[in-house]
């Protein structure tokens, strides 16, 4: 089994993985330098790094360091360990730099408007693989989208009745209007993302949170969601909206979401004469 063509597929098919090469070889070791071994992310491996307790701990460390997404180095005494002692005249030493495998970033923007747009844009300059779905013909298109993976100008709840997307994918929700973001929301809160956005004040937000929990979806389902969707850096043309949605999305796949402020909204414990209270200020604001 090719370990090369192992990998191709395993990010086809948008799972992650590990790669351990033996980079450096003194003395006598069961394997030999440049030796290769793939560990999937269901625990399974194509390759060998000599096996035993060797592998044992690279097999460990390459389930974290996909799981980190930062690559990790490993050396190996044969001689002077001897949980290490094969039954074989071995007594050198190793060195096993393990690399993650990760699948492209997937980002589905359902919309295709300017903000969409726009997205798209950034998104793609951001190394992010993109789809676009839209109801319009006229806006989901190649001619305004022709660098995306794939287009798709279909009725919404159509398209996402037969969607199956990985748990790495990225889902930001920008339509034209409360109906149509409520329609994806309803697939996308079971979706698992790894990061979903949705476009819109904080009292549009609550308010379709509230018709989905009275349609049964549980009200915990709504923790994990980016609403209103981007850093918060004051962004108001569609240009900058989008460079904060990409710059929250990247946040997420770096790890760096502690040094951000959360917009987490405890819809579990919410007070509604608080609620009622904020409606006022942001319609006010709204109609100034």
């Amino acid at each position: 089994m090719d370990i090369y063509e192992q990998i191709v597929r395993l990010r086809r098919e948008g799972r992650r993985g590990a790669v351990a090469t033996i980079t450096t070889v003194r003395g006598s070791i069961p394997s030999f330098q440049t030796a290769k071994m793939l560990v999937r992310d269901d625990g399974s491996i194509v390759g060998t790094v000599g096996g035993g307790c060797v592998e044992a701990e690279v097999w460990q460390a390459a389930r974290e360091v996909m799981e980190e997404e930062k690559p990790r180095s490993l050396t190996f005494n044969l001689n002077n360990n001897p949980k290490y002692d094969t039954g074989l005249v071995c007594g050198g030493t190793l060195e096993v730099f393990v690399e993650p495998v990760l699948p492209p970033e997937l980002l589905y923007i359902f919309g295709a408007g300017h903000v969409a747009y726009n997205l798209y844009r950034v998104a793609k300059i951001a190394g992010f693989d993109v789809i676009v779905v839209d109801d319009r013909e006229s806006y989901a298109n190649r001619e305004r989208f022709p660098e995306a993976r794939e287009v798709i100008a279909d009725d919404f709840e159509r398209v996402t009745r037969h969607l199956h997307v990985p748990e790495s994918v990225y889902i930001v929700v920008v339509t034209r209007g409360h109906r149509d973001d409520m329609r994806v929301l309803r697939w996308a809160v079971n979706a698992n993302a790894r990061y979903l956005g949705m476009i819109g004040s904080r009292r549009k937000t609550i308010s379709i949170y509230k018709e989905l929990e009275q349609e049964g979806i549980p009200a915990e389902k709504f923790a994990n969601i980016h609403a209103p969707v981007g850093l918060e850096i004051g962004a108001v043309t569609p240009e900058e909206i989008a460079v904060a949605i990409v710059a929250e999305m990247i946040t997420v796949r770096r790890h760096a979401t502690a040094n951000v402020a959360s917009k987490a909204y405890d819809y579990t414990s919410r007070n509604p004469s608080a609620e009622a209270a904020q409606d006022t200020v942001e319609e006010t604001a709204d109609n100034s």
